[in-house]
């Protein structure tokens, strides 16, 4: 199929899916032309193979989500950022999801010691993860292992980028949400591992130097 004939096809399978929705449920467009009303706020990697909702199990108005290269959560990114402040306080999401994948191309670059041009500086943000991590790292001798371990890390050390913001600070210790959770996708049996992040034991380690009070 030529790229003309791709881009048709998509407002082609637009028309199906807005034929089938109705079908299986009568009130389906007019659910979701409603205020949304997400419990979830997903953090994850750009990669086309890795849809959130639809690995959820979630439907469309149930998951609010920003995606990256690589899942990062730059404390200089303001598109990020602003995301995480309209999720946690006009959503009020009760669960916030970094949510990385094995695979990931942007992880495989920040292990090249290669020149990149102006995406080194996304990239140094992986790389800052694997100097914090790098005597665990090298011990492992498989690259592949390697790259996986570092997608993980990479994960953790962005939860806990989201977890020093004012936002979610705020927001947990008056309310008891969001709490923040770290993820892994498997593109190759499409199960998602939960890190089992220790958000509780995190936000007080953190809070001895991040904490702003209001």
């Amino acid at each position: 199929m030529n790229a003309s004939n791709l881009y048709d096809q998509v407002f082609e399978n637009n028309r199906g899916w807005k034929e089938q929705k109705p079908a299986d449920d009568p009130e389906f467009f007019i659910k979701l032309s409603r205020e949304q009303h997400p419990d979830f706020l997903w953090i994850g990697c750009s990669d086309s193979r890795v849809p959130a909702n639809e690995i959820m199990g979630l439907e469309p108005g149930e998951v609010f989500v920003h995606r990256n290269i690589a899942n990062i959560v730059p404390n200089t990114d303001i598109n990020v950022h602003s995301v995480i402040q309209y999720a946690v306080q006009v959503l009020e999401v009760k669960h916030i999801i970094v949510c990385g994948h094995y695979g990931c191309g942007g992880v495989k670059a920040a292990m090249l010691h290669k020149d990149m041009g102006k995406i080194n500086m996304w990239l140094r943000n992986i790389r800052d993860v694997y100097r914090l991590h790098h005597a665990e790292l090298n011990s492992i001798e498989d690259d592949e292992a390697r790259t996986n371990r570092l997608v993980e890390l990479n994960v953790q050390e962005q939860c806990i980028n989201v977890i020093k913001t004012s936002f979610v600070q705020k927001s947990f210790l008056e309310k008891g949400f969001p709490i923040v959770h770290g993820w892994v996708y498997d593109l190759g049996n499409g199960i998602l591992k939960d890190l089992n992040i220790d958000f509780d034991k995190i936000l007080q380690n953190i809070r001895e130097i991040y904490r702003l009070d209001v």
